[in-house]
């Protein structure tokens, strides 16, 4: 389906002004898609369609399930299993002995999606003994209500339960009915789901000891990239870490953070920097 030039402009802006990501005109191609399925529940056939009913103003909740239906919810259990393994070996190890006085850790998860990637991260916590009696939280986060909904119903298809785990890791933290897969109660009050935008105010519950912010900045502009950086760097705790996804870059004349060296994909608050709280975005 051909996208035109003026429905391309309307649904660019709109998904900018509510979550802060842009489509570039060279993945325009991606929109007719991603979109079918509104089209559906809508009774439309195409995208010039929708822009009509956008401009009526009609359903003051139709932009916001239009940003969402265009959100890249892409995730399954342990993706891109080596940054595990480097949480598991490096960085979970060092944060056990400075937050041995206070036996509590806190964990953000930004974009968190259907929730596959907190629950990955309880089930790495589980599986150490070393964080048995501490005070564990993992605040989880996505832009999209539809992501946090499914999140927190924490129940899974035979296809999601498979990406990502093993048939031990499966038995061992999920319960089976009728080929659906639900996380255990004990990882799940590990987690506090909330629908926010990264570009907000950062969640209650911080300083975050340890901040996964992955594959969410590679659809930012250069300055929303800069924003989401100050974001990241109010709620982070001084000697915190922060994980971003493979390719993913902070911008380094922000100088909020420096790479951890021989730690692909890990940063660090840089000392001494400090950061003005930024006024909360427009978008939800």
């Amino acid at each position: 389906m051909e996208v035109s030039d003026a429905a391309y402009d309307v649904i660019r802006d709109l998904l900018f002004a509510h979550s802060g990501q842009e489509i570039l005109p060279s993945r325009r191609w991606r929109i007719p898609t991603a979109l079918s399925g509104l089209f559906r529940e809508l009774g439309i056939d195409n995208l010039d369609q929708l822009v009509c009913l956008l401009s009526t103003g009609r359903d003051a909740e139709l932009p916001q399930r239009v940003a969402e239906a265009l959100l890249n919810n892409e995730t399954y259990f342990f993706r891109d299993r080596n940054y595990f393994d480097n949480l598991s070996q490096r960085v979970l190890p060092a944060l056990a002995v400075h937050r041995a006085a206070t036996r509590e850790l806190r964990i953000w998860s930004a974009g968190c999606s259907t929730g596959q990637e907190p629950l990955s991260l309880a089930m790495l916590l589980a599986g150490q003994p070393r964080w048995h009696g501490w005070r564990v939280s993992i605040c989880a986060t996505d832009l999209s209500s539809r992501a946090i909904k499914a999140a927190r119903r924490a129940t899974y298809s035979q296809f999601e339960i498979q990406r990502g785990i093993s048939v031990t890791e499966m038995l061992t933290f999920f319960s089976e009915q009728k080929n659906r897969w639900t996380a255990r109660g004990d990882l799940r009050r590990l987690i506090r789901f909330e629908q926010r935008n990264l570009l907000d105010t950062p969640p209650a519950g911080g300083p975050f000891d340890l901040i996964l912010c992955r594959n969410v900045l590679l659809y930012f502009d250069r300055q929303t990239r800069s924003r989401a950086a100050r974001r990241l760097h109010e709620a982070i705790a001084p000697d915190g870490w922060l994980m971003l996804g493979a390719g993913e870059l902070l911008p380094e004349e922000d100088g909020l953070f420096c790479p951890e060296p021989g730690n692909h994909g890990l940063v660090r608050p840089r000392p001494g920097c400090g950061v003005s709280r930024l006024p909360a975005a427009s978008a939800a």
